[in-house]
């Protein structure tokens, strides 16, 4: 497996892990047939819509912060040796 395929799934997967978490703790608080928009008119999507966006935003957002993670955590010199052609 590549570096890029495993450094892919070191983030991927964890973060798939913490969205479902995240996902029950929002929807155990938080009725989504009260949402509103930021203007305030109601969300018109079903339950289900809302499960789906809400969790696949709450798994790019924690991707993001692990592949920055793993960005900062390497080293300096591993990165600048790096040829990205």
């Amino acid at each position: 497996m590549k570096r890029i395929q495993r450094l892919a799934m070191a983030v991927a997967w964890p973060a798939f892990l913490m969205a479902s978490v995240l996902e029950m703790l929002v929807f155990s608080l938080v009725d989504p047939a009260t949402l509103h928009w930021f203007g305030g008119a109601p969300v018109t999507l079903s339950a289900t819509a809302v499960y789906t966006l809400a969790f696949f935003v709450f798994w790019l957002v924690i991707m993001a912060a692990g592949a920055m993670s793993h960005l900062l955590a390497e080293p300096a010199a591993e990165i600048n040796s790096r040829s990205f052609r």
